[in-house]
């Protein structure tokens, strides 16, 4: 369905009944990156956002509309649109970043706060300049050589190195999902959401005192290394340590990652993960 929240036309989709649960996707992703847990999570009513610039969802040409605040007030009004009060919000990555500022910026919309891999932005000046000058040159780099161009190369970064380990039948759908986005989207995303670009929520993790779960994948070193620190603030905070899994723990390791993510919001224990 088409909704319109603060003048974007937004792609959203909405399956089951239950408490609502709101999934995130990362960066160059959609809706797409949750279809697979459709008969994993029976027992919720997922909404499915493709977040502005990605998917079928708006693609401003101001960079200004994408930053991150706007967006989590999208995703209010989305949540308005739908008649609900709250939701579970479980966010990937960039969608981890949006999911915490929202939870930040409308803690009595969230239930309980699922991040994989993500971060609460840089700490300092000097790192978020760093960071913003990248992300500027890759969103040139994405206009000047193309969608085809960007996603060959963004797929072999380090970062998703483990991926390599997948069926090619699981590499080729989500090249699929990453070709179905459009250059002026991922560059303007890359522009007004950076991690350089969002606002450092580490000083206001202390303020979240809803249950959340960070989760990374053991050979994520760098995301597991910031999942620790993020605990130490977080006041209701459980981590969990994705054996055999990079950063898209989603993917590599989906059963585990279902089972963690139902169990979690039920409120139950872990066991042996």
């Amino acid at each position: 369905m088409k909704v319109f929240a603060n003048g974007v036309s937004y792609h959203v989709e909405s399956f089951g009944d239950g408490e609502p649960l709101l999934l995130l996707h990362g960066f160059t992703g959609s809706v797409e990156t949750w279809k697979p847990f459709l008969p994993y999570w029976r027992d919720y009513r997922l909404i499915l956002v493709d977040i502005i610039g990605h998917g079928r969802t708006d693609s401003p040409t101001d960079p200004a509309r994408y930053e991150i605040e706007k967006v989590a007030a999208d995703l209010e009004e989305i949540l308005r649109h739908l008649h609900l009060q709250d939701a579970h919000v479980l966010g990937y990555s960039m969608g981890g970043r949006l999911a915490l500022t929202f939870a930040i910026l409308y803690p009595h919309r969230v239930r309980t706060l699922i991040l994989e891999s993500s971060s609460p932005g840089l700490k300092t000046m000097q790192e978020r300049w760093e960071r913003i000058e990248r992300d500027e040159a890759l969103a040139e780099e994405i206009e000047r050589y193309g969608i085809k161009k960007f996603v060959e190369k963004w797929e072999n970064i380090p970062l998703f190195a483990s991926q390599k380990r997948l069926p090619l039948s699981v590499r080729q759908q989500i090249r699929t999902e990453r070709l179905s986005n459009n250059e002026k989207g991922l560059a303007n995303s890359l522009r007004g959401m950076g991690t350089g670009r969002q606002p450092s929520w580490w000083n206001r993790l202390s303020e979240v005192s809803i249950p959340t779960l960070l989760l990374c994948g053991e050979w994520d070193q760098k995301f597991c290394r910031i999942a620790e620190e993020m605990k130490k603030y977080l006041p209701n905070c459980e981590m969990v340590k994705v054996a055999r899994a990079g950063h898209a723990i989603h993917v590599e390791q989906r059963e585990i990652f279902a089972k963690i993510v139902s169990e979690f919001i039920k409120g139950g224990e872990f066991h042996g993960h």
